[in-house]
């Protein structure tokens, strides 16, 4: 599952349907939930290299299109900050079920 098709999912988390084509979806790439986030931190890993490769070839005067750079930047920071709500969420969530009382 991409970062993409995620977002596709997130909007409408409350509602039955939704999860049921969430769990359809993890069924069908026989993904488990660390799989998939170990996907995504090696996509985002992938982007910042890109960027990274982007700005240094247009620091070192090579023949890149600025915008190129600056789209594969934003690229990188876009995917960067979701990965990063993400697992603030995940966090969020840890903490929430370690306060309930038993």
């Amino acid at each position: 599952m991409k970062i993409g098709q995620t977002l596709n999912l997130l909007p409408a988390l409350t509602t039955e349907r939704t999860t049921k084509a969430i769990d359809a979806e993890l069924k069908q790439t026989h993904d488990s939930f660390g799989e998939t986030l170990s996907r995504a931190i090696n996509e985002v890993n992938t982007l910042q290299q890109e960027a990274g490769r982007a700005v240094d070839q247009l620091a070192k005067g090579e023949q890149v299109d600025l915008h190129e750079v600056m789209i594969a930047a934003e690229k990188a920071r876009t995917s960067f900050d979701l990965l990063m709500e993400i697992r603030n969420k995940a966090l969020d969530a840890y903490r929430e079920l370690m306060r309930t009382q038993v």
